[in-house]
């Protein structure tokens, strides 16, 4: 997922690494190195997710903006994703995203090195079915991805959005499901009848 507050294994400079829990992957490990505050979203978020979203994601264009250690992607692609674009603004992380791939035999991952808002002003095509928005908790970039994001939309298609807190999604969003897990605040959307 995308940087955070600091975890431990970050405190001590090593790397990270988390499961991937359902597809054809589960099981497998995805790397991560020892960014500032980068976390994965924890398992239970993510399994309450998939839930959500369904298990099988067969043919799915799916978009990680803020993709730190990108295994919101992994597991879309371990359900069937057909293409999953990641997009990171660390060269550091997106080498190990590069790497996870390749040890994965990942087949329809696109990386986008830079800015996620940047991105979401000239995506260079397509529209997405699921989009992950889970920038770091601080950062107030969760209103901006929002605002962005509708014309990158595919008819019917959801928004997850994770943060430490409540959020006000806005007049254009309605929410489909919510729910909390400790700390972390994790909702799906999709576009309101006023957008």
């Amino acid at each position: 997922m995308s940087p955070r507050t600091r975890t431990p294994n970050a405190a001590r400079g090593s790397a990270g690494r988390v499961r991937i829990i359902g597809g054809t992957w589960r099981s497998r490990l995805v790397s991560f190195p020892a960014e500032r505050g980068l976390r994965p979203t924890p398992d239970r978020v993510r399994e309450t997710l998939f839930n959500w979203l369904g298990q099988n994601l067969s043919g799915k264009r799916c978009l990680d903006l803020f993709a730190g250690s990108g295994v919101l992607g992994f597991e879309a692609l371990s359900r069937g994703a057909a293409e999953v674009v990641l997009v990171e603004h660390s060269r550091a992380v997106a080498g190990a995203l590069r790497e996870n791939a390749a040890r994965l035999e990942a087949h329809g991952v696109r990386l986008v090195i830079g800015d996620a808002l940047h991105f979401l002003r000239d995506p260079g095509g397509g529209r997405y079915d699921v989009v992950f928005v889970d920038p770091p908790y601080d950062s107030g970039l969760v209103a901006a991805a929002l605002a962005r994001l509708p014309a990158l939309l595919a008819p019917g298609a959801v928004v997850y959005v994770e943060s430490d807190g409540p959020i006000d999604p806005g007049p254009a969003w309605r929410v489909r499901k919510r729910a909390r897990a400790g700390g972390v605040h994790f909702w799906l959307l999709e576009i309101g009848e006023e957008a």
